[in-house]
């Protein structure tokens, strides 16, 4: 009897290059140490140089973290290693806490073994009538070292690579390039505000990228999906610059899944081959379907299932209308007033219990205003309807609060104790330092620790203020201001066990049976992901002890400072009013310090209250759009089953 054949795989038929997709950045990052380690020890038997391009940027950081632990534990050596850099800001001090050079020094050849001489990285600091000569050496250096191994790359929003923005040629050389706008907002990051951003960077050109002998594209995280899937799906183009590398023979793209979110096998799986139709999944395809289709969910018919490519879950579930009837009613039940559960009522299918009640909750925030900013009507509803609510504030922020914030309440500290007659020698003192090392204060200074303690109490002061707007009493806010956090630069410690513990402590104490916690990991700093960790392994380590009060325990994820859930994640969705709307926005606006000009970003220009009302009023919209009641706005959640 013949043997049957096995079925073929096509989930990735839509990709036009490889893409190997991995549960999270770590374990992405370290497949890639591995095949970079593996081309340096086969170089090493040959007695050859290994020559790698080298990428900045957040994205690499883990893979650097990696290669220096294998360097250390693992004994791997790169003395025989020539590096070259894709890119440097211009003009930009080498030293420079932002530049690339010293990006590189800290998170990679500052801890191995590498010959000084073997590492190139563009010079931010010549003169401009000699930057083309400059990057034709830079050329001449790659050739003469027999030309790049192996090119590893990030990959901005807007698709470029090095800093090869939109329109760049793919026969383009090193050279000086002006930074498209979304480039410096999405870098703004790592500078105080965007005016600070560098115009101008150095960077090879696609034609460099593309005569490497293999390239690694390197993607973490939901802000890069819609890129990757241009980048790997769609006709390669010069707008897209990261589609040229499809005209490359060896290329691989190593993302995340929130990176591969929209590719084709996960946005639509039903069009790649067979799919298993689980409640969320169909909930998915008919969400989707009706978004694309301009039409409320009980509207859609046979017709536009087959047309949709969902012939397959006609075929399994029936008819179009009963199909269409279980999407809405979890769209409608996901809908309420009511996030500590209502009380005294059974609503099997309602997101929360109804008991206990009152709930005692825990609002985690990272930052001093991550609370208001992405669930403040939440806030504000849990505390009117009764519930015991506290808040913990992760972070000290410090790093968020601009110079001319210092002086500004320096100025009113030292006027308010010459009004009431208090000696103001010792503040007096505080305040001309201040002054005079932030006026003089260099790209590559930290702050004082004076200073940031300065800047931690105003951010402080205002989540204070923020908790007394909604109701919250004094006993139940929380300052944890978790180590990892204070480095005074834009560059975090990774999770300690200090943070872990002061968390431990905290939820112990409380004895929640609601945890709010970030999950908008597309934050830049990378803050928002730490501190989800540190609470997730506090509850590990609570529930590994055997406490009894977890079991009863609940954890759900907001989001809205920087993204929002897809709409057929949404487990609860809580509906706001016009005047719930304006009475955030209000809340929002006590944090003074964040407003104006936001430090530090990210890709989104506007201020954060503008982001919230946009993001909330939009899932609203989207729930009208697919049939349910139209609000004013939504804060939308989601359960983690820890």
């Amino acid at each position: 009897m013949a043997k049957k054949a096995a079925a073929m795989d096509l989930s990735d038929s839509f990709e036009k290059i490889p893409v190997k997709v991995f549960p999270d950045p770590k374990k992405g990052s370290a497949a890639v140490a591995v095949e970079i380690a593996n081309l340096i020890r086969s170089k090493q038997q040959q007695k050859q140089s290994c020559v790698l391009g080298l990428a900045t940027g957040s994205t690499p950081k883990s893979l650097y973290a990696e290669l220096v632990r294998m360097h250390k534990e693992e004994g791997l050596s790169f003395k025989n290693v020539i590096t070259f850099n894709l890119d440097e800001y211009y003009p930009i001090e080498t030293d420079a806490l932002q530049s690339y050079n010293r990006f590189m020094k800290a998170n990679l050849f500052d801890h191995v073994d590498i010959l000084p001489e073997n590492i190139h990285i563009p010079n931010g600091e010549i003169e401009k009538e000699e930057i083309k000569s400059h990057c034709i050496q830079y050329e001449k250096k790659i050739e003469a070292a027999g030309g790049i191994d192996l090119q590893i790359l990030g990959i901005g929003t807007n698709g470029h690579i090095g800093f090869n923005e939109p329109g760049s040629g793919i026969y383009s050389r090193t050279r000086l390039i002006t930074l498209d706008n979304s480039t410096r907002i999405a870098n703004a990051y790592e500078f105080a505000n965007i005016s600070q951003v560098p115009r101008l960077a150095i960077t090879m050109g696609i034609g460099t990228i593309l005569r490497a002998k293999k390239v690694i594209l390197l993607a973490w995280g939901p802000s890069k999906a819609p890129v990757i899937k241009q980048a790997v799906e769609d006709d390669d183009s010069e707008h897209v610059p990261a589609s040229l590398l499809q005209n490359h023979d060896d290329v691989t793209f190593f993302v995340d899944e929130a990176a591969a979110a929209e590719l084709t096998r996960n946005k639509t799986p039903w069009l790649t081959g067979d799919c298993e139709w689980t409640s969320l999944m169909i909930k998915k395809a008919v969400v989707n379907m009706a978004l694309k289709l301009k039409k409320p969910v009980l509207s859609l018919t046979n017709s536009d299932y087959n047309e949709f490519g969902l012939s397959d879950l006609l075929v399994e579930k029936g008819d179009a209308y009963e199909i269409n009837l279980q999407v809405y009613y979890m769209l409608r039940d996901s809908i309420t007033g009511w996030p500590g559960g209502k009380p005294d009522a059974v609503i099997p299918a309602h997101p929360e219990r109804s008991e206990p009640y009152p709930k005692r909750v825990i609002i985690f925030s990272p930052h001093p205003d991550d609370d208001i900013i992405s669930m403040g009507g939440t806030f504000q509803r849990l505390h009117d309807q009764g519930h015991d609510v506290h808040v913990g504030y992760q972070t000290s922020g410090n790093i968020a609060v601009t110079d001319e914030f210092v002086t500004r309440f320096l100025d009113f500290a030292v006027g308010f104790e010459e009004i009431v007659g208090i000696d103001t020698k010792t503040s007096g003192q505080i305040l001309a330092e201040a002054r005079e090392f932030i006026s003089s204060k260099k790209s590559n200074q930290v702050d004082t620790p004076t200073i940031r303690n300065i800047k931690g109490l105003i951010r402080r002061c205002e989540a204070k203020a923020t908790c007394r707007y909604v109701g919250i009493p004094d006993k139940n806010i929380h300052f944890q201001n978790l180590p990892f956090y204070e480095t005074g630069t834009i560059e975090k410690n990774p999770m300690g066990e200090k943070d872990v513990e002061i968390t431990i402590e905290l939820l112990r104490k409380i004895k929640p049976h609601q945890v709010y916690c970030a999950g908008d990991f597309a934050d830049p700093h990378g803050t928002h992901l730490v501190c989800f960790n540190v609470v997730l392994e506090a509850l590990r380590r609570i529930k590994a002890d055997g406490d009894e009060w977890l079991s009863d325990c609940w954890l759900w994820l907001y989001k809205g400072a920087w993204q929002e859930w897809n709409i057929e994640e949404i487990e609860m969705a809580i509906p706001m009013s016009p005047d719930q709307v304006v009475k955030k926005r209000f809340g929002i606006f006590i944090h003074q310090s964040q407003k104006d000009m936001v430090p530090f970003q990210g890709s989104d220009s506007r201020e954060f209250w503008q982001r919230a009302e946009a993001r909330n009023a939009a899932t609203a919209r989207i729930y009208a759009d697919l049939g349910l009641t139209h609000y004013a706005a939504m804060e939308a959640f989601v359960r983690w089953h820890y």
